[in-house]
Parts: C-alpha cells; structure tokens; sequence
C-alpha cells in the first residue's frame, strides 16, 4: 500500500476557524462537523503551508497509507 504525508488534525486542539482551510493551495482540506478534515488526500503536496497557518498549532505532516 502506497505511503504519503498528510496532514494530521488533532481535533481536541482544533477549533474549526478555517484558516488551515483557507490557506491550503489544493483545497485538501475542508471544514466538517465543525473541525478541519482532509477530504482530498491525492492532491495533497505535503507543502506545510497548513501546518504553519494553524493558529492552534492542531496540524502536523505525518506519513500516512491511503
């Protein structure tokens, strides 16, 4: 099985604001039941930039089968 590196929410850190949702340049990441989800993980480029724009620091890369 294939491996790659997605983001990881820790929902208990995460409060649903959106940013990591808004800051993600191939939309992988959208809001669901009020907490941020990787909804497409294929487009996923494991570019950070999500990571870094979390205010709550709810987001890490980690390698992940898909």
């Amino acid at each position: 099985m294939p491996k790659q590196e997605l983001p990881k929410i820790d929902l208990e850190k995460c409060d649903g604001d959106g940013t990591c949702v808004d800051s993600c340049p191939m939309q992988v990441l959208e809001i669901v039941d009020g907490k941020a989800k990787v909804v497409r993980p294929d487009d996923c480029t494991a570019c950070t930039i999500c990571v870094d724009a979390c205010p709550q620091k709810a987001i890490v890369l980690e390698e992940m089968d898909y």
